[in-house]
């Protein structure tokens, strides 16, 4: 509306009215004032991400946001506190970190590191546990989807790989 150039007008004592030669008028223009800030782009993102969703009795609470603008994009966990698990998730870690952005935990049981993230919208999770490291051959770890909670076994050497195509792959709900 023209409302704030008839205010500004009225108070400064200025015309701030626009004259029409041709149809030999005077009016104050309508002002649209967008405004496309990054809180409001935050808010946005997060509001449309939030879920709260129940399983086995319990809710959990996930942003499920797109991969590609997680603040954490992967987050790595040792099974628990051993040598062989640590140095593993380290190097997985190491690798990982030149291309996304990673988070190492080894703090709590695995199912609260899991919701940890869950709830702060990281996409992907790498456990590393007895099973992949004391294998015959390649070292294998577990990959945990956050979308949809669903697990793979994953050899190291595909890792990034495996977490590329899920970025790309991913769609909204």
């Amino acid at each position: 509306t023209d409302f704030d150039l008839t205010q500004h007008a009225e108070h400064s004592g200025k015309k701030l009215d626009y004259y029409d030669q041709k149809n030999q008028e005077r009016f104050v223009p309508y002002v649209i004032e967008t405004s496309v800030g990054l809180d409001r782009l935050t808010l946005m993102v997060l509001c449309d991400a939030y879920r709260e969703e129940e399983v086995d009795g319990d809710t959990r609470t996930v942003l499920k946001m797109n991969p590609k603008i997680a603040p954490t994009q992967v987050g790595i966990f040792p099974l628990i506190k051993k040598d062989k698990l640590q140095d593993l998730a380290y190097k997985i870690e190491e690798d990982l970190r030149e291309e996304f952005s990673v988070l190492y935990d080894e703090s709590g049981s695995i199912g609260k590191r899991y919701r940890r993230q869950d709830e702060a919208g990281t996409p992907f999770c790498v456990t590393v546990d007895f099973d992949g490291v004391e294998s015959e051959g390649e070292d294998t770890v577990t990959t945990r989807y956050r979308d949809d909670m669903s697990q793979e076994r994953v050899p190291v050497s595909r890792l990034a790989e495996v977490i590329r195509d899920g970025m790309k792959d991913w769609k909204p709900e």
